[in-house]
């Protein structure tokens, strides 16, 4: 199997690598490209020659726009990486009768309600990052055999993340205030790229399981209870936090506002996925101590 993933210097390409690596032959792109194969999603006539060249069995998209506030300040830009670009692969990969797996968000939903959204809720984005992921989503199915993952809070060891500022932060405050009106479920990219991975064997022997689905660690927290967490993992590690455990406040959203609107519902019903590829989903608990325990070394 020859595998063309886009975005591999992301969080989730970069756990990508791994996972698909027994499954074939992976070329692997960042925007710089490599020789002549093309990864910059803003040269649409590049990357559909890339694929051309490649004439990959799968297509894996790790690729976006994923600077959620700067997308409101420059929305052609998010749409040409966010929903251009994923129409280029899905017409390229049509034509060579090609798998394409592309991810996308909980930005698709207005955020509202307590219930966790399904795959089959109407979509109705907030802000230009969502608007334009929906827009992918919507080239992406296009193709035939397509997998798309909506996701949501995703994370990893590798590079900046939530938990590394909070970490930070606690180290260095008497106070904190954390957001604790937006509910979801902290998702390790190591646990999109397995799930990933698993799911491409699968249409091996099922391609009817082509189709978009919710994946995302089970349960569920607030920006605030992530917090909470990752801080008291820290302190029972040994690590030093100036930062009492009652100076943690809950704060509303309206505490920082930004430029684009955050969903306050990010819950995902992963019911579909994990009943189609037999699956079961760890608490998103499990995945951060793991991340945590990497961070602080032990």
């Amino acid at each position: 199997m020859k595998i063309l993933l886009f975005g591999k210097r992301g969080q989730v390409g970069w756990e990508l690598q791994r996972s698909l690596a027994p499954l074939g032959t992976i070329i692997a792109l960042d925007c710089e490209g490599d020789g002549e194969l093309c990864g910059d999603f803003s040269d649409l006539a590049g990357l559909a020659a890339c694929v051309r060249s490649v004439a990959p069995d799968v297509i894996v998209n790790a690729a976006a726009h994923t600077a959620v506030d700067r997308a409101e300040s420059e929305p052609a830009l998010a749409r040409t990486l966010n929903a251009l670009a994923p129409g280029v692969l899905a017409d390229e990969a049509g034509k060579l009768g090609a798998w394409l797996v592309h991810y996308s968000t909980d930005y698709v939903f207005d955020g509202s309600g307590d219930s966790a959204w399904r795959e089959s809720d109407r979509a109705a984005p907030l802000s230009v990052y969502g608007q334009t992921k929906l827009a992918g989503e919507r080239a992406v199915a296009a193709c035939e055999r397509h997998l798309i993952f909506r996701t949501s809070w995703v994370y990893a060891a590798r590079g900046n993340n939530f938990a590394r500022t909070m970490l930070r932060l606690a180290r260095e405050r008497d106070q904190l205030q954390v957001i604790a009106d937006q509910i979801g479920a902290p998702t390790g990219a190591d646990l999109l790229a397995d799930v990933t991975a698993h799911a491409i064997r699968s249409l091996g022997q099922r391609p009817q399981l082509a189709g978009l689905y919710h994946l995302a660690a089970a349960g569920e927290t607030s920006w605030h209870g992530y917090a909470r967490h990752v801080i008291d993992f820290a302190r029972q590690a040994g690590e030093v936090i100036r930062v009492a455990p009652a100076a943690i406040e809950a704060v509303p959203t309206s505490a920082y506002p930004l430029p684009a609107p955050r969903p306050h519902n990010s819950r995902l019903d992963t019911r579909k996925l994990q009943a189609a590829f037999d699956l079961c989903l760890p608490d998103w608990q499990a995945g951060v101590d793991r991340m945590l325990a990497e961070i602080l070394g032990q």
